[in-house]
């Protein structure tokens, strides 16, 4: 099975200068655990997570005045939709992290978890009679 077979094909796209409230607030309406955040004045793309917004409160951080450019991972493994799903696994496994961003013609078009390959790999669920 293929990369393209599991990602989330819902990219939230946020700015270097969002708040870390903001973050939580659009990753959370989304869906998401993950936000490309693209800053084309730091030239390119980086990652920001749901673990990295939680580590700045952790620490005891505003969310209201800490910026998503100070959190964000732009040290990115990036995939492409013809990785299988145990390549993406291994560089997960490798790095580090929980999610890569999908990239085809050097746009974003996904973001592949964990939980999607997860997702894949795990048996149906069956319904456990009553």
């Amino acid at each position: 099975m293929l990369v393209r077979d599991a990602m989330s094909t819902v990219v939230l796209t946020i700015g270097p200068t969002h708040t870390l409230r903001q973050a939580a607030a659009l990753m959370s309406a989304r869906k998401v655990g993950a936000a490309v955040v693209h800053d084309p004045d730091a030239g390119g793309i980086g990652i920001l997570t749901e673990r990295d917004i939680l580590n700045s409160v952790g620490l005891g951080q505003d969310p209201d005045a800490e910026r998503t450019h100070a959190h964000t991972t732009n040290d990115v493994v990036f995939a492409t939709p013809a990785w299988t799903l145990e390549e993406a696994a291994a560089a997960m496994a490798h790095g580090g992290f929980r999610h890569l961003i999908v990239l085809d013609g050097g746009e974003p078009t996904g973001i592949v978890s964990v939980r999607d390959i997860i997702r894949c790999w795990a048996p149906a669920r069956q319904k456990v009679p009553a």
